[in-house]
């Protein structure tokens, strides 16, 4: 997959099939439009692409505005985005920098400047809420009648629903996120949720009590999902590696308030710092505490991971010999 900041060079604009979107998490309703998108790409003999914004543009209103505190939260980095939309098969993405020249786009200068001239849309594919150009003036009545115009077909995507009849967009992936139900954000996403990044050092505390842990550090925008998690860590080895995770502030170590990911990975050794990993979240245990020592706070570790350990020994994918976990010492 190429990925482009901003609109490709003169040489890279080939014809493409496009959807346009934020794509924060790539959930169900996400991947239902991307699976869309190949097939129209595929038929018209086109590259599938993808035109996403960074930073969000509710992110980047909200800093204009003064409160930052009204952007919305972020399910997935830039990073994990790009991953998930390498693999639904998306053969090119448009990283388009949402900046104030961006936003005061007419509806009519972004179709010729970014459709049109930009990226030679002949396809394109957008949600059935749609806006675009400044003051979100745009509409998919305006975009179809722009369609007709300049030789580019639209297409609506119509919203994804659950068994249950949730609809499946980015801010109910949040709120079940917030709410701490990853039962129902597993259902929204089509996966379980995960946090990925460099593992870092800590302050070796882990290691003096028996629980090694890998650590990662968690972007202030993420959803507040502290607590104690059974998880399985990915990019360590061939095989993802069970283990126990505590995401939070670490009340009785630390009171600088930062939020860390600690991570102990079961009968795992290897020093892994400085490699990217994806932690990914499979069933909570129970909210963060604060403990009145380390005796104690010991305990609550090795309950927890007698806990983790009788959920992956009852998965029919369990290894037979009790394998494995990764972790870098705290």
């Amino acid at each position: 997959m190429k990925v482009f900041r901003g609109l490709p060079n003169a040489a890279s604009r080939a014809p493409c099939a496009l959807a346009i979107g934020n794509f924060d998490g790539v959930h169900r309703g996400h991947q239902a439009l991307l699976a869309r998108l190949r097939e129209a790409a595929s038929s018209l003999g086109l590259e599938s692409a993808v035109m996403t914004f960074e930073p969000h543009p509710r992110e980047f209103f909200a800093e204009r505005a003064g409160d930052p505190s009204r952007a919305p939260l972020r399910i997935a980095s830039l990073r994990d985005k790009l991953a998930s939309l390498s693999q639904a098969g998306v053969d090119r993405v448009i990283v388009e920098h949402f900046n104030a020249h961006f936003a005061s786009l007419s509806p009519q200068e972004f179709v010729e400047k970014i459709l049109v001239e930009g990226l030679h849309v002949k396809w394109l594919i957008v949600g059935e809420d749609f806006c675009y150009g400044a003051k979100r003036a745009g509409n998919l009545s305006t975009l179809v009648q722009a369609g007709a115009e300049f030789g580019f077909t639209v297409e609506s995507h119509a919203t994804v629903t659950t068994s249950g009849g949730m609809r499946v967009s980015s801010s109910a992936v949040r709120e079940a996120l917030v709410a701490g139900d990853f039962a129902a954000a597993e259902a929204l996403l089509g996966h379980p949720y995960s946090i990925s990044g460099h593992v870092v050092h800590g302050q070796k505390l882990g290691r003096t009590i028996g629980f090694p842990t890998l650590n990662l550090r968690v972007p202030h925008n993420r959803p507040a999902v502290s607590g104690i998690y059974i998880v399985q860590v990915h990019g360590l080895e061939e095989q993802p590696l069970p283990g126990v995770a505590s995401i939070g502030v670490r009340p009785t170590v630390d009171d600088s308030g930062r939020v860390l990911l600690e991570t102990h990975i079961f009968d795992y050794a290897e020093h892994c710092y400085g490699k990217l990993v994806r932690v990914e979240f499979l069933q909570k245990l129970r909210d963060e505490e604060k403990y009145v020592d380390l005796p104690t706070l010991t305990a609550a570790i090795a309950r927890d991971a007698v806990e983790a350990r009788a959920y992956f020994a009852q998965l029919p994918t369990q290894r037979s010999d009790g394998a494995t976990s990764a972790t870098d010492r705290i």
